[in-house]
C-alpha cells in the first residue's frame, strides 16, 4: 500500500500492531515519545537492545506506545525473532513500527504480519495508485511468470527505446502493489512471497542497476 505523506506514518501505525514503512534512510520519520530502537555499534540492532525495550511492557498499557526500529533491515537474526515472537502474541495498544528501504532483508514471516506501506515520493516513477490497462496487464505477468517466462519478459520490455528505466519502474510499483494487496484479501502466501523480490529488484533498477539482469535474477 502506497501513502503520500511522512507526517501520516503516526496515524497509519496505530491502526495495526506492526508496520513497515519503506522510505530512504533519510526521510524524517519521527513519532513522538516514541521508544528508537537503533544499530550501537552501527552494524546490528542486538537481541540485548530489543530485551530492554520489551522488558518496559510487561503490564497493561492504558494508551498507545510506539516502538520504532531504524532502520530494520539492521536487526540482527536473534533480534529479529523476539520481534516475531512479540508479534504472534500482541499486546494491546503496542505498536512496532519498522523503518527501512530495504525490506526484502527482513524475515517473511515478519512481513507476513505486518501491514506494508511504501512512501509514493517525488523520486517514484508512478504517481497514481492507479494506472492504464497494459501497465496493469504487465505486472499482472509479473506476478504470475515462472522463471523460464522472465526471460521473454524482460527481452520484451527493454525493447523499448526511450524511458526504459522509468517504465520497468512503473510495472513493478504496479505489480508490488498487485501482490500486497491480492495478499491480504486472499492470505496466499504464494503473493507475499513475491513482494521481497519485487521490492528489492525496484531499488536495484532504481539505483541504475542491469535493468534486464535485475528483472530475472532478481525475481527468480
Amino acid at each position: 500500500m502506497f501513502f503520500e505523506n511522512l507526517a501520516d506514518i503516526p496515524k497509519i501505525a496505530e491502526k495495526v500492531g506492526c508496520s513497515i514503512f519503506v522510505v530512504p534512510k533519510d526521510a524524517k520519520t519521527g513519532i513522538k515519545d516514541a521508544i528508537i530502537l537503533e544499530p550501537t555499534t552501527k552494524v546490528t540492532i542486538t537481541i540485548d537492545q530489543v530485551r530492554e525495550v520489551l522488558g518496559q511492557f510487561t503490564t497493561k498499557l492504558l494508551k498507545p506506545q510506539f516502538i520504532m526500529i531504524s532502520p530494520a533491515d539492521k536487526l540482527g537474526e536473534e533480534a529479529e525473532n523476539a520481534i516475531l515472537k512479540n508479534l504472534e502474541e500482541p499486546k494491546e495498544n503496542l505498536h512496532f513500527v519498522l523503518i527501512t528501504d530495504q525490506p526484502s532483508k527482513l524475515l517473511p514471516t515478519i512481513l507476513s504480519r505486518a501491514a506494508l506501506y511504501i512512501w509514493r515520493d517525488g523520486k517514484t516513477s508512478l504517481k497514481e495508485i492507479s494506472a492504464d490497462d497494459k501497465t496493469k496487464a504487465l505486472a499482472k505477468k509479473f506476478l504470475v511468470a515462472k522463471d523460464r517466462e522472465l526471460v521473454d519478459l524482460a527481452e520484451e520490455l527493454t525493447k523499448k527505446k526511450d524511458g526504459v528505466r522509468e517504465y520497468v519502474l512503473d510495472i513493478l510499483s504496479v505489480a508490488i502493489e498487485m501482490a500486497y494487496k491480492s495478499y491480504f484479501i486472499t492470505s496466499k502466501s504464494a503473493f507475499l512471497a513475491k513482494i521481497p523480490k519485487l521490492l528489492n529488484c525496484y531499488e536495484n533498477i532504481s539505483r541504475n542497476g542491469h535493468i534486464k539482469l535485475h528483472l530475472v535474477a532478481d525475481l527468480m
